[in-house]
């Protein structure tokens, strides 16, 4: 099932074969409109003329600041979040040696994933099932016990449709109201 969860294709593209890409979307998700969350490392890319973990790892935290306020800033938080962004490009770097897609591809567990993910800055619980269930779905990562940790309602990984995104958006509007 592709992904489809912008209205820019390349954006979309880009989530699927850029394993930090889809990290840094989810990060970025939250207060935000899924879409504009998940179009946000795109729009990184382009501000930065690439997308490297490293760079970004690495990059005088103002200036990274910076390009995240650039206009349309890239989130609602524009601060806070270049902040978490660089860390978990940092955690990357240093846990995955720069591998985005080590977190999930070395795991031999569902309970290892899970621990993996959590440790990732930016990651809470809700987030690692989100992951879990994208990765299940979206990629075939399913390693043995995945489902336990994975999300049982429904999130992006089930968003293939306009229709099928406003659903995910009301499910996580009621979730936020506690319903």
């Amino acid at each position: 099932m592709p992904i489809v969860w912008t209205d820019v294709p390349e954006a979309n593209q880009l989530l699927e074969t850029d394993h930090l890409a889809l990290l840094i979307g989810l990060v970025l998700d939250q207060q935000v409109k899924m879409e504009k969350a998940f179009r946000g490392p795109y729009d990184l890319k382009q501000r930065l003329g690439g997308l490297d973990v490293r760079e970004i790892a690495t990059m005088d935290p103002d200036k990274l600041v910076k390009v995240f306020r650039e206009r349309p800033a890239l989130h609602r938080f524009p601060g806070s979040m270049a902040a978490r962004v660089q860390a978990l490009c940092q955690a990357i770097v240093s846990d995955y040696g720069g591998d985005a897609g080590a977190v999930w591809r070395e795991a031999k567990t569902g309970d290892e994933l899970a621990g993996r993910i959590k440790k990732l800055p930016g990651f809470g619980d809700m987030k690692v099932k989100i992951l879990i269930a994208v990765l299940a779905k979206k990629f075939d990562v399913k390693p043995p016990g995945w489902e336990k940790h994975a999300a049982n309602w429904h999130t992006v990984a089930d968003v293939d449709s306009e229709e099928s995104m406003a659903h995910a958006r009301e499910v996580k509007r009621e979730m936020k109201a506690g319903k």
